[in-house]
């Protein structure tokens, strides 16, 4: 009786590499077209909206772009879900996707991939995982030039608060 488990005769094939490398670089890609597209989408509406004082209006771009780049990062689930379907991983395109979708932001899910694609689920989570670095460094941009805004309207409306930073008398010298 052989009691060895099916998953300790898995090897990693020359094929599941190609194509894992493949789907990471073009999740890559896309991210970088779609992160492209996010700034000038980000600049376009500033520019519609024109010098504005109202934290709403100005916090809008912001809003707008975060939206932007959730759908980036769902069209590159699809890709990921897109490839699994069309290898035949997955009964149907909504479990392909709530896979991917699971995997790519790394809470992990119920499902597995056939034996003959395990790797790719932790290159999935790779690509989430880098995708989701690139755009924190934009949304962080992006934020910070708001926030940098709204300091300075800040200090201009209420030039009475600004507050003084004075080192003690000892440490000045120092």
């Amino acid at each position: 009786m052989n009691t060895v488990p099916i998953e300790s005769l898995y090897v990693t094939s020359l094929e599941e590499v190609f194509y894992g490398g493949a789907l990471v670089a073009l999740t890559m890609a896309l991210h970088g077209f779609g992160m492209l597209g996010v700034v000038r989408a980000n600049h376009t509406l500033k520019n519609c909206l024109g010098p504005r004082t109202n934290i709403v209006a100005n916090l809008l771009p912001v809003i707008f772009t975060s939206w932007l780049i959730m759908l980036v990062h769902l069209v590159e689930v699809a890709l990921w879900a897109l490839f699994f379907l069309w290898k035949g991983a997955f009964p149907n395109h909504s479990t392909a996707y709530y896979f991917s979708l699971n995997e790519y932001t790394t809470v992990g899910s119920n499902f597995n991939l056939p034996l003959k694609w395990r790797l790719l689920e932790g290159m999935l989570a790779t690509a989430g995982l880098l995708a989701f670095a690139w755009s924190t460094g934009i949304l962080f941009t992006l934020a910070q030039e708001f926030m940098d805004q709204h300091t300075s309207l800040f200090r201009q409306r209420h030039p009475s608060r600004q507050v003084e930073t004075k080192l003690p008398p000892a440490t000045q010298n120092i």
